[in-house]
C-alpha cells in the first residue's frame, strides 16, 4: 500500500511539472440589452462587442451566427430535415429528428423566427454586412490587425420561434420562453481560420469572454440561465439575498441584469409559472431549480425537488473525478425540447435525474472546454456520456446507503455496457462514418448519433483497458487541469493521455477516429509441446490492441497474462495489484500469437480474452474457451 501511495503521489508531481499549454486564442466581452414584448413575442437589442484579435493574423472580414433564421420554410434546416426523413433505416424507421421532422415548413409568418441586423459599426463606422441565412457576413471598411481590440456596436430585432429544436417560445412542456442561441453571436476564429458554420442541426463553437446582459420583460415573468444576477434584491423571486425585503421598480417592466466571466455562450429561460428552488453546496455556491408549476401535482414538485438534491448528493464525486466547477452557481431550467447544455445553465424537458446528470457534465466536456463540437462532437457528447455512467452509479449507490440497501450493477464493462452495445449496433449496420466527419455532414442522423454519443463514450472506456484504468482517470484531471478555459481538440487530447501514461497512443486515435476498422480476437487452439501449454490467439479484424488473458484451473486459482500492442512501445501498469505475466509486444502485422505457460494442459479450464469486456470486441462469443476435461 505505501509503494501505491508514494507512486501516485510521484504522478501527481509530474502533472504539476507539466507545462500550461499557450495556443493563442481570440477574446469577446459582449454587454447586451434587449427589451422583450410578450405579447408578440419579439424583443429588440442592442449590442457592444469588445474583440481582441489575439492571432497573428490580420482580418478583413467577421462572421456572426443568426440561428433563429433557420427557423424558416425552406431554409437549410427544414430542407435538411426532410431530406433525411426520406431515409429509412434498417429497422425501416425514418432517419429524421423526429422534434424537428417537417414542423419548420408549416411555420406561419407569427410563428417564424428571425434575427435581423439593422446596422453594425467597427469602432463608430457602419460596416457592409451580407446574410447568408443563418450566418451573417461582415465585410469590414477598415482591417483588424493582429493584437487589436476593437468595439463593434449592433442593433438588431428578433422574432421568438415557435419551438422547434432547443430554442424558442410555448414549449411542449408549457414555458413560454427558451431562450438559446438568441442572440448574434460572433464566429469563431482560431488556428484554422473562421468557423462560420450554418445551423443545420448541430454542434456549437464560441469565442471564450465575458457577458454583461440586460433583459427587460414584463414584470411577472421569471428569468433563470447563464449568470449572476447583480440586481437580484430589486428582482426577487428567490434570488434576493436572506432576509431582503425586496421592492422592485415601478412601472409593468423589470430589467434583469446578468453578468457572466469567461464563458463562451449566454442562455436564458422565462415563464409567469416558474418556481424556484435553491440548494447551497460547497464553496458557497448555489444549485438553481427553476420549473414549471403545476398546481396540485405534487409528483411533479417531489421530481423537482429530488432534481435539486440529487446535484447536491453528486457534485462532491464529479469535482473529485473530473475537476473543480468554477462558477459560484448552477441551474436546471425546464424549458426546450430534451435537454441542452449551456454555460452555468441546462435547459431541461422534464426532471428525469439521467439527462441532468448527462447535461452538467457537458459543463466539464464543452463549457469548460470549448472544443470545436462541429468537428469533434465526439469528445462533448462521448466524453460526457462516458462521464454520466459513472455519476448515475454513485447517485445510485448512495442512495442505496440511505435507504440501507447495497446498489449493484453486474453490467460490464460497468457503467457505459449501453454504449458498447450502441456501438456495435452501429459498426455492424454498414452506416458507420469515420468520428473525423462534421457533425452536419454525417449521412445520416443515427451515424452522428451513435458515433458521437456511443463511440465517443467507448473510446474513454476502453482507454482505460489500453493504458489502465487509474491512469485513465489522471489522464481526465490532467485534461481538465491543462485545457478548461481554452480550445482543446483531439490532438491536444492525445498528447495529455501519452505524457501521463509513458505510451505511445497514436495509433489509437488513428485507428479508432480516423477509422472505422473495428476490434475481433478469437481464442484460435491449444495445445502441449515441449513440456508446455500453448494458446494461440488471432486477430480477426483490422485494428490491433494489446490484450488480457486470463487463464483459470481446476484448482481455482488464475494467471493474467499480458501482451502490449507493439505501436504502444511500452506497457500498461498492472491494474488493482494483480500479479502478471507481460510477453513481448505483439506487432501489428501479424495475425497470430502463441501465449505459453508451465502447466499442464488438462489443469486449464478456462481460457478468456479481456473478462473485463472493456475491449470493443465486435464478436465476444469466441473470447472465451471453457474446458470440460
Amino acid at each position: 500500500m505505501k509503494k501505491i501511495v508514494w507512486t501516485m503521489a510521484a504522478l501527481m508531481a509530474m502533472f504539476t511539472a507539466l507545462a500550461q499549454p499557450n495556443r493563442w486564442q481570440q477574446r469577446v466581452k459582449y454587454v447586451m440589452d434587449i427589451n422583450m414584448d410578450v405579447t408578440t413575442n419579439r424583443y429588440s437589442g442592442k449590442q457592444k462587442l469588445e474583440y481582441t484579435n489575439n492571432s497573428p493574423d490580420t482580418l478583413d472580414k467577421l462572421f456572426y451566427h443568426l440561428y433563429w433564421n433557420a427557423f424558416q420554410p425552406n431554409s437549410m434546416m427544414d430542407t435538411r430535415s426532410r431530406e433525411l426523413g426520406k431515409k429509412n433505416l434498417p429497422n425501416g424507421r425514418a432517419d429524421w429528428d423526429a422534434r424537428v421532422r417537417d414542423r419548420i415548413l408549416n411555420l406561419k409568418d407569427d410563428e417564424i423566427g428571425y434575427q435581423k441586423v439593422k446596422v453594425l459599426k467597427l469602432n463608430g463606422v457602419v460596416q457592409q454586412t451580407i446574410d447568408h441565412e443563418t450566418i451573417l457576413e461582415v465585410k469590414l471598411s477598415k482591417p483588424i490587425l493582429p493584437k487589436q481590440k476593437v468595439v463593434l456596436e449592433m442593433e438588431w430585432d428578433a422574432q421568438v420561434p415557435l419551438q422547434i429544436r432547443r430554442s424558442g417560445r410555448d414549449a411542449a412542456n408549457g414555458v413560454k420562453f427558451s431562450m438559446s442561441q438568441w442572440y448574434p453571436k460572433l464566429c469563431e476564429y482560431d488556428n484554422d481560420g473562421w468557423h462560420p458554420n450554418p445551423y443545420i442541426a448541430r454542434e456549437f463553437y464560441g469565442v471564450w469572454g465575458d457577458f454583461d446582459v440586460n433583459i427587460t420583460i414584463d414584470k411577472n415573468y421569471i428569468i433563470g440561465g447563464t449568470g449572476y444576477l447583480t440586481n437580484a434584491n430589486q428582482i426577487g423571486y428567490g434570488y434576493e439575498a436572506s432576509g431582503v425585503k425586496v421592492v422592485r421598480p415601478a412601472g409593468d417592466k423589470l430589467t434583469w441584469k446578468f453578468t457572466a466571466p469567461n464563458v463562451h455562450d449566454f442562455m436564458w429561460a422565462a415563464d409567469a409559472e416558474y418556481k424556484h428552488l435553491t440548494r447551497q453546496v460547497s464553496g458557497g455556491r448555489t444549485i438553481h431549480v427553476l420549473y414549471n408549476y403545476k398546481p396540485n401535482d405534487a409528483k411533479n414538485d417531489e421530481a423537482w425537488q429530488k432534481v435539486a438534491d440529487a446535484a447536491v448528493i453528486v457534485l462532491p464525486f464529479i469535482e473529485k473525478n473530473f475537476g473543480a466547477y468554477p462558477y459560484k452557481q448552477y441551474s436546471f431550467i425546464q424549458g426546450g425540447d430534451g435537454g441542452m447544455e449551456y454555460p452555468m445553465a441546462t435547459l431541461l424537458n422534464g426532471p428525469g435525474v439521467g439527462t441532468v446528470f448527462h447535461e452538467w457534465m457537458h459543463t466539464w466536456y464543452q463549457m469548460l472546454m470549448g472544443t470545436n463540437e462541429s468537428l469533434y462532437a465526439w469528445m462533448d457528447e462521448g466524453f460526457t456520456d462516458y462521464a454520466t455512467g459513472l455519476v448515475n452509479y454513485y447517485y445510485n449507490t448512495e442512495l442505496a446507503k440511505q435507504n440501507g440497501t447495497v446498489y449493484t450493477d453486474d453490467k460490464l464493462p460497468k457503467y457505459n455496457s449501453g454504449s458498447y452495445t450502441s456501438y456495435f449496433n452501429l459498426a455492424k449496420s454498414g452506416l458507420e462514418e469515420p468520428l473525423t466527419t462534421h457533425a452536419d455532414h454525417f449521412n445520416t442522423n443515427y451515424a452522428y448519433s451513435s458515433a458521437a454519443y456511443s463511440k465517443g463514450a467507448v473510446f474513454i472506456a476502453q482507454l482505460g483497458y489500453i493504458v489502465g484504468a487509474q491512469v485513465r482517470d489522471s489522464v481526465l484531471l490532467e485534461y481538465y487541469r491543462q485545457w478548461r478555459f481554452k480550445h482543446p481538440n483531439v490532438n491536444d487530447f492525445m498528447r495529455v493521455a501519452e505524457k501521463v501514461s509513458g505510451l505511445q497512443l497514436d495509433w489509437y486515435k488513428e485507428y479508432w477516429v480516423n477509422s472505422t476498422k473495428t476490434i475481433d480476437y478469437k481464442i484460435d487452439s491449444l495445445w502441449e509441446e515441449g513440456g508446455k501449454t500453448k494458446i494461440s490467439i488471432m486477430r480477426l479484424k483490422e485494428m490491433p490492441m494489446p490484450i488480457d488473458l486470463v487463464l483459470t484451473f481446476k484448482d481455482g486459482t488464475q494467471q493474467l497474462h499480458y501482451i502490449p500492442a507493439y505501436l504502444m512501445f511500452g506497457a500498461k501498469p498492472a491494474e488493482d495489484n494483480t500479479a502478471r505475466v507481460v510477453h513481448p509486444a505483439w506487432k501489428w502485422t501479424h495475425p497470430t500469437y502463441i501465449v505459453e505457460f508451465d502447466k499442464p494442459l488438462r489443469d486449464l479450464k478456462v481460457a478468456e480474452i479481456d473478462p473485463t469486456q472493456r475491449m470493443a470486441d465486435m464478436d465476444r462469443k469466441n473470447n472465451k474457451l471453457e474446458l470440460n476435461w
